[in-house]
């Protein structure tokens, strides 16, 4: 069975109506002709022409370069994307890797050039609305060069070869739900990066995201001097002094592999006055008898997991102060409805 291959045409798609004009697909990472280059050259290559970029973005440059000049075959399937038509141009490749100096002798704002070639025989356009919400998922990835799973591939070539009936009412219906599954899928997998991010911080940054949480949600916060806390890390009122209630007193315990137990919680609850609010934020959780503890507390303390914490982070973010945003800068995504 073919491969199928997906090579961009440049940032933006820029070099598209070239790929089809010439019939190519080529990358441009500057790195020479690389004819007698092995896997390993490659690499070294990347390195000693990119020495400040970092070990993982060197190790995914390089892959796709490896990939264009040792994996792709004479025979494999290729797509490249125009995101103006929405259209993929599918070919099948008909050379073996070569080096090229032509888009060098036309008047194209290329970087790097574009030299690392190989020739296409173009077969058709597919448009991206006739394709499986699974298979648009797939085409997504952000990579220059990547391999496409046989699912995918099967579908853009059935519909290619007009081998896909029109979509049915059964079917659109069937699309929103994998939209909405996606959509889920995604949204999950961003709590998850931003939990990452959270549990990289160090102690007193943790106490400075919490803080900035607060002042978001319409406190002014006090964060106590790097050492001993006394029982609070944080403490956050409506005028800052501490003097008009609700005063809220905070513990950060920053120790993701170590769930906080009832003793620390009744040390917390120690500290506090029948007039206070209590806040303990453990990014490593709490045992079922810490639970317990804050449940039965006369005085109310809210136990902040790293979960519930990254949630409120997410809900009050557009509220968050440059400083809290420093700590964990985000991007918003917007989905459509």
């Amino acid at each position: 069975m073919k491969n199928m291959w997906m090579v961009r045409a440049g940032k933006d798609a820029f070099l598209i109506d070239e790929f089809e004009k010439r019939n190519i697909v080529a990358l441009g990472w500057g790195l020479g002709d690389l004819e007698d280059k092995s896997s390993d050259d490659i690499k070294r290559l990347m390195q000693e022409t990119y020495p400040d970029e970092s070990k993982y973005s060197l190790g995914i440059a390089s892959s796709q370069v490896i990939k264009f000049r040792h994996m792709i075959k004479k025979g494999d399937y290729v797509l490249s994307y125009n995101p103006s038509s929405r259209k993929y141009l599918v070919g099948e490749i008909t050379s073996d890797y070569y080096y090229s100096t032509d888009l060098e002798d036309e008047d194209i704002d290329y970087i790097g050039g574009h030299n690392d070639t190989r020739d296409v025989k173009w077969l058709g356009e597919v448009s991206r609305d006739n394709l499986s919400v699974s298979t648009k998922n797939t085409l997504g990835a952000i990579s220059t060069l990547f391999n496409i799973n046989d699912e995918a591939r099967k579908d853009i070539l059935d519909v290619l070869n007009n081998k896909k009936p029109a979509a049915g009412e059964d079917e659109e219906g069937s699309e929103h739900e994998d939209v909405s599954i996606l959509k889920e899928d995604i949204k999950d997998k961003s709590i998850e990066f931003i939990k990452d991010k959270v549990n990289k911080l160090d102690s007193y940054e943790m106490q400075d995201l919490v803080a900035g949480l607060l002042r978001a949600m319409g406190y002014k916060t006090i964060v106590s001097p790097r050492g001993a806390d006394r029982g609070r890390d944080i403490v956050a009122s409506p005028d800052g002094l501490g003097l008009e209630d609700p005063v809220i007193l905070v513990e950060v315990k920053h120790r993701p592999n170590t769930s906080m137990g009832s003793q620390a919680i009744r040390s917390f609850k120690g500290a506090l006055k029948k007039t206070n609010r209590g806040i303990y934020v453990s990014t490593g959780g709490f045992t079922t008898d810490a639970k317990y503890e804050a449940e039965r507390s006369e005085i109310p303390i809210i136990l902040m997991d790293l979960d519930r914490l990254v949630k409120f982070v997410i809900q009050y973010y557009d509220n968050f102060d440059n400083d809290a945003r420093s700590l964990i800068p985000l991007t918003k995504i917007y989905w459509p409805l």
